[in-house]
């Protein structure tokens, strides 16, 4: 996962795998392609028109299309076709499209004369203050979103301007029947024949810059936008996705691996079956309410199959954390062999290590107290609460989330609860939660506050009386109205203080430990960022002294990967093929969920529509590809490239087999799935009739 200022040093590589674009350009953020590739803060998308038309996955629009869904208009089980631009549907207040304009490094500012002894929650501020000062400059015209992103574990800073675009509009979906072929049954599986897109558009005020939503606002306008390919892809021609990959562990510590797998995954995937369990049991024969928690449950299923993926995947390799050992401990030889350099970063691992066991001996704490103050009715109250906090100290001193340039997330955060909020399921939700906080957390752990406010001791395993104190807690709010989130918004500490709401009163009550938890939990990562720096420039030097280059985890900064298209032999006598047609669909679908296919596009097959969109080499139209980029989760939705960084189609999910390579990467297994465009556009034209938008793109049609 390449940064773009890498690629020119690539050049040799890039063109051996057949690139046949300027090397230099895939470093030029002001040019096509990278400055047609946008984020959507949590996934990746694409202009692929003059008038802001954006393409990302099906699961990408999940929300916006769930925000539109009634049990009289269910968008998600029909699909959406837009026929003019009035016609589009506003999306989540808080949905966004960014666009990078600039990377700048700003290492110097941030930690350059910091001392090395410095206290960790002095050094945890003084970092704090100057991101958000470099933040708050950035940010000065107008329009921005600007972050300072850490690299390597906070070796390095890069500043990250991005025009950030608020009005962002639902175009067309096609039916989940097409966009969750195979649902979760099918999820990080191959082959696959799932159609993952959806379109968007970013809209702006009439004088070209970033708006909230208005009927009055028109369609964005990029500097440039990807030209969709006509060409025939084929098994072993070159293919790069350029993307914003979320978060990789490839340089964590063996003790960190070895926590993934014997903890923190197990537990994981543990509480998500209780919790899908929990919104299934609450949502049984209400429609409304099963559609306002669609988006979460997509969301926890696929947390859920991943985090199991990832173990399964770390069973099958050699002794994964004696593997990451056993490469300490070469890098620790190399370093005693380094003089005083190599000795104090020997020693900068071992308080990294101690740090780190210091760090998991709190961990059921910090995991079940965190579920049961932070999400849904009482995640809401503690919100505003600490809001009110936060609004009375100047802006610049305000924790991040709570600064002026937050309130707009935070309002269309208040205001779009309604249609994500349902107080039976809220509240059968948070009982969970806290059944696991009184059972799992030790005693030596537990926090007074919540243990009062819960009427239990220390030692107490289960809670008398939870469900009276919920009904309590449910009756005696108004949070679960949209007025009264927003009047409460705008109150200061004193008047929440006073209020008889009894969510906001439990906030009250939970906030000193909030405040002491988190004071204490940045004390902590002050010290780690005086010492994984280290660590990580170690493990660079070392690397170079064996010729191998060194790219950073991925942070969901901009990366670009790049590969072949090719299948793979994940056992003995298998052969997974690089390419999935419509005669798949066909042999898949049972008429049974999740397998599903809409009536029109088994017509559409059986009638052999559409001849001028198959491969040549398959007789067929292709569905779904495999190739061996690297890619992971905020990729989803990436624009494929072919040689000519042209579009072939969108990086949507990765196989079974790759799961664990977040923090192991193994080439022979590790595959990318991508919808082809050639299927999108199929489906488009004979299909969902589409014919508007194959326009805009420049597309021929039927």
């Amino acid at each position: 996962m390449w940064e773009p200022r890498q690629m020119p040093e690539l050049a040799a590589q890039l063109k051996a795998r057949g690139l046949q674009m300027n090397p230099e350009d895939l470093s030029n953020l002001a040019a096509k392609p990278l400055d047609a590739v946008i984020s959507l803060g949590g996934c990746t998308a694409s202009f692929v028109s003059p008038k802001g038309l954006v393409v990302t996955n099906h699961h990408c629009g999940y929300g916006a299309i769930q925000y539109n869904s009634t049990p009289e208009r269910d968008l998600l089980a029909d699909g959406f076709v837009a026929k003019d631009f009035a016609a589009e549907l506003p999306a989540d207040p808080n949905a966004r499209i960014y666009v990078t304009q600039d990377i700048r490094d700003v290492t110097d500012q941030v930690t350059g004369d910091l001392a090395a002894d410095m206290d960790g929650k002095a050094r945890f501020d003084a970092i704090d203050a100057r991101r958000k000062a470099l933040v708050a400059e950035c940010e000065k015209p107008g329009g921005l979103r600007c972050n300072v992103y850490n690299f390597n574990g906070g070796l390095r800073f890069s500043l990250i301007r991005q025009l950030e675009i608020r009005d962002v509009r639902l175009v067309y979906a096609p039916p989940e029947s097409i966009g969750k072929f195979g649902g979760d049954e099918d999820n990080f599986e191959w082959p696959r024949h799932t159609g993952d897109w959806s379109f968007l558009r970013a809209y702006v005020g009439k004088d070209g810059k970033p708006a909230a939503y208005s009927k009055d606002n028109v369609p964005y306008q990029p500097k440039s936008w990807l030209t969709v390919s006509r060409d025939d892809l084929k098994a072993g021609d070159y293919v790069m996705v350029t993307g914003y990959p979320g978060s990789t562990n490839r340089y964590r510590l063996a003790d960190e691996v070895n926590d993934a797998i014997s903890w923190e995954y197990p537990m994981l995937v543990d509480y998500l079956k209780d919790y899908l369990a929990t919104i299934d049991r609450t949502t049984q024969g209400d429609k409304a309410a099963a559609l306002k928690y669609a988006s979460t449950i997509a969301g926890l299923n696929n947390a859920m199959k991943l985090f199991q993926g990832q173990l399964d995947g770390f069973a099958k390799m050699d002794v994964p954390v004696g593997a990451k050992r056993a490469r300490e401990d070469e890098l620790k030889a190399w370093l005693a062999k380094r003089g005083n350099d190599g000795e104090g970063q020997a020693r900068a691992i071992d308080a990294l290590e101690r740090e780190l066991a210091a760090e998991r001996a709190t961990r059921e704490r910090d995991q079940w107290f965190d579920g049961a103050v932070g999400g849904g009715l009482a995640g809401v109250a503690v919100q505003l609460y600490r809001n009110a906090i936060e609004q009375s100290k100047p802006d610049a001193q305000r924790e991040s989330g709570f600064q002026d340039r937050d309130a707009p997330r935070m309002e269309g955060r208040l205001k779009s609860m309604d249609k994500r909020y349902d107080a039976k399921v809220d509240k059968a939700i948070m009982a969970l939660r806290l059944q696991r906080y009184a059972s799992r957390v030790p005693a030596d752990q537990r926090v007074p506050e919540l243990d009062a406010w819960l009427g239990i001791g220390a030692n107490d395993k289960t809670i008398p009386g939870l469900e009276a104190k919920l009904n309590a807690l449910y009756a005696g709010s108004k949070l679960g109205d949209e007025a009264a989130r927003l009047q409460w918004w705008k109150a200061d500490k004193a008047a929440i203080d006073a209020s008889d709401d009894a969510a906001l009163q439990f906030a009250a009550k939970v906030m000193p430990a909030i405040l002491r938890l988190e004071d204490e939990d940045e004390a902590r990562s002050g010290r780690i960022q005086a010492l994984r720096p280290q660590y990580m420039q170690a493990m660079i030097d070392f690397n170079a002294s064996q010729g191998r280059p060194v790219y950073p985890d991925a942070n969901s900064s901009l990366r670009i990967t790049f590969g072949t298209v090719r299948g793979y032999s994940p056992r003995d006598g298998v052969e997974m093929k690089p390419f999935t047609t419509l005669a798949g669909i066909v042999a898949k679908t049972t008429g049974k969920e999740p397998f599903i296919s809409p009536r029109a596009e088994l017509d559409a097959i059986a009638q052999g529509k559409g001849a001028q969109y198959r491969m040549e080499a398959l007789g067929d139209v292709p569905v779904n590809f495999l190739s061996d980029v690297d890619t992971t989760g905020g990729n989803s939705g990436s624009p494929t490239l072919n040689a000519k960084g042209e579009l072939v189609g969108l990086l949507f999910d990765g196989n079974y087999e790759s799961l664990s390579a977040d923090w192991i990467f193994n080439p022979a297994l590790t595959r990318s799935i991508h919808v082809d465009a050639r299927y999108m556009r199929w489906t488009m034209d004979e299909v969902d009739h589409a014919e508007r938008l194959l326009e805009e793109m420049g597309l021929p049609h039927d």
